[in-house]
């Protein structure tokens, strides 16, 4: 395909700037210079120490240049990490991050902020562990049915849904005739009940089950916890499967493709299903601020 595809691109900015997060064009921040002393002056501010940006002092991800910036905390467990280690000594995993196996993309936390994948051993027991939940089965049948509803062409007119009726009556009458001819009487026909349905009851039937969803979503939202690390690997734990969800955040109350975005998911937070007849949409938390 010739043209370039936006989100990619910035995902693989993204990845070079975690690999080299010093570069001639962004270099590391001096914190000798007035511009840090004068933010961390602020109540409850600092500055990003790769690329500038003000932060709250408390974050632990630089929601503008999408980095994670604490040095003392390993991103994978949360456990204590010295300011020298390459590896965590809680978890094992490397400061530098991990690469997918799935999708191939560098990742700081537990779970693949691109395509899910567990990355960690924490994360595929607790991503094991959420699948046996009965919260979680629910919320996974009733995914499974919205994105199943997706897959129903609706019917153009009355006159067609009359017309599939009546094919469905051929159909058992034809097997009628068969099986009377092999001498069974009275034979029992299974009837095939069509999913098909008018745009406007397949609009309602979105609509419903799109909000049976969320009320499972609600019931799983994440409340408000001391750390940011776990907070992240239990929201993405919880990720629904087959639905176009974003995770809206406590913190600013703005959707993230995943709470791997957010600077404190530990304020709590919930994923929320997109589209349905919501305008709800994925926010750049750049031009939020």
């Amino acid at each position: 395909m010739a043209d370039v595809n936006v989100n990619d691109l910035e995902r693989t900015l993204n990845v070079e700037k975690t690999l080299r997060p010093e570069t001639p064009d962004r270099p590391a921040m001096n914190t000798e210079t007035p511009r840090y002393n004068s933010a961390m002056n602020a109540a409850g501010s600092s500055v990003c120490p790769v690329c500038g940006a003000l932060i709250d002092a408390d974050a632990d991800y630089c929601e503008a240049c999408q980095n994670y910036i604490r040095k003392d905390v390993c991103s994978f467990c949360g456990a204590h990490l010295d300011a020298a280690a390459s590896f965590c000594p809680e978890c094992g995993n490397p400061r530098g991050g991990i690469t997918c196996p799935s999708c191939h993309s560098l990742n700081n936390f537990s779970f693949c902020k691109q395509c899910g994948t567990p990355l960690t051993d924490e994360a595929r027991a607790l991503f094991a562990s959420m699948r046996e939940a009965s919260d979680y089965k629910e919320l996974e049948l009733l995914s499974r049915q919205l994105s199943e509803l997706d897959n129903i062409i609706p019917y153009d007119s009355e006159d067609e849904a009359l017309k599939d009726a009546e094919t469905e009556n051929l159909r058992v009458r034809v097997l009628e005739l068969l099986a009377k001819d092999k001498g069974i009487e009275n034979p029992t026909i299974e009837r095939h009940t069509s999913r098909r349905m008018s745009a406007e009851e397949l609009k309602e039937a979105k609509r419903s089950r799109a909000g049976m969803v969320a009320k499972a979503l609600e019931r799983m939202a994440l409340r408000p916890m001391p750390s940011p690390v776990k907070a992240r690997n239990y929201v993405m734990a919880t990720k629904p499967v087959g639905v176009k969800v974003a995770w809206q955040c406590n913190y600013k109350h703005a959707l993230h493709s995943s709470p791997c975005g957010c600077a404190k998911p530990h304020l709590g937070g919930k994923w929320v299903v997109l589209g349905y007849n919501n305008n709800e949409q994925i926010k750049d938390d750049i031009n939020d601020k």
